[in-house]
């Protein structure tokens, strides 16, 4: 893949493009910007001092949001992404339409595979993942150029069928 484009946050007409592109209406964009930015000053980053902030926009238009939380094992830690992520899922939310990192970083930084990972169990191959950095430009991609050839749920066989332990 290519190196993506790096958008101005001050480009209101890429910024329109890229929501009629996407299916996402201006004030979904900016709630996603402002909601992903400010979750960062909940990150608990005492060990990299790397904020991250995470939300996820679900088909119902409800916006969750999560942040990076570190741990002394630093393995253990867990990034914004999948904070948002099972805090949507534990609510209810199966369907995704966008998600949104913030770092405090220029350029903009991408999921980590692990994210990536996680984020590919919940949400179709299609859907923006919107990547601002320390001065809101941003990277817009699909989750299939970040993951290609990716394994999901849809490559497991249902549930009783034959081959599959899963009942």
């Amino acid at each position: 893949m290519a190196a993506p484009e790096i958008i101005s946050a001050s480009d209101s007409a890429k910024r329109l493009e890229i929501c009629q592109a996407y299916g996402l209406s201006e004030t979904e964009f900016d709630e996603l910007r402002k909601r992903s930015t400010a979750a960062k000053a909940t990150a608990y980053c005492v060990y990299s001092q790397f904020r991250v902030g995470a939300t996820l926009l679900t088909d119902d238009g409800s916006f969750i949001s999560g942040a990076n939380v570190e741990n002394a094992s630093y393995p253990v830690g867990t990034c914004a992404e999948r904070v948002a992520i099972g805090t949507a899922v534990t609510s209810g939310h199966r369907k995704f339409r966008a998600v949104a990192v913030a770092t405090d970083i220029k350029p903009p930084a991408s999921p980590c595979g692990m994210c990536r990972q996680f984020i590919r169990e919940f949400c179709e191959m299609k859907m923006p993942i919107l990547m601002f950095d320390v001065n809101e430009d941003y990277v817009v991609v699909q989750l299939q150029d970040l993951l290609p050839m990716s394994f999901g749920p849809d490559q497991l066989p249902p549930p009783g069928a034959p081959g599959s332990k899963r009942t």
